[in-house]
């Protein structure tokens, strides 16, 4: 078993305790039971690397690049995919890793120059196809990457665009009602 101390531990392993009499003794170190650390805590670098798009909502040369340590990563997806953008993200890859900070990293750093948002770094978005992103995750992940889809299903992009859902397709690719 892994243990991982905090400073509320170590304060409290230094306490010092009194005996029956109300007499101080020395101070000692309690016998102290330290419960299982949660997974998440001793995992830190462990999760999966996600790509995904939003042609809908960016077009077909932007991705964005994240991590998650979630159980479940596609939740992480469905929570980016809300009321904020128009259509939901596609996935192109999920990629589980030990080392899920250092590919993530690494990628950040490959893709460094095309980011949309070169003043905030935590906005994870590139100017890239997923095309280029796999082929770096090939030199990166090497034998993790096991599926990666090239072309985004988009198919509320796409239902929109063709009238399909009830409206009607502007020029423009807006919907009207």
């Amino acid at each position: 078993m892994k243990i991982i101390i905090t400073k509320y531990g170590l304060c409290l392993s230094r306490c010092f305790v009194e005996r029956g009499s109300g007499e101080s003794t020395r101070p000692h170190r309690p016998t102290v039971e330290w419960p299982e650390p949660p997974l998440k805590t001793v995992c830190v670098r462990t999760g999966y690397v996600y790509v995904i798009s939003n042609i809908g909502a960016f077009g077909d040369r932007i991705v964005k690049i994240g991590m998650t340590r979630r159980l479940e990563p596609l939740e992480r997806v469905y929570e980016l995919s809300g009321a904020a953008v128009p259509f939901r993200f596609d996935v192109h890859a999920l990629i589980f890793s030990k080392d899920a900070v250092g590919l993530e990293a690494e990628l950040h750093r490959h893709f460094a120059s095309q980011r949309v948002n070169q003043v905030n770094s935590r906005k994870e978005f590139f100017y890239a196809t997923p095309v280029e992103v796999r082929d770096a995750l090939h030199r990166f992940a090497g034998q993790h990457l096991i599926e990666f889809t090239e072309e985004p299903q988009a198919l509320e992009w796409r239902a929109s665009r063709n009238g399909d859902a009830g409206g009607t397709a502007r020029p423009g690719g807006a919907l009207t009602r």
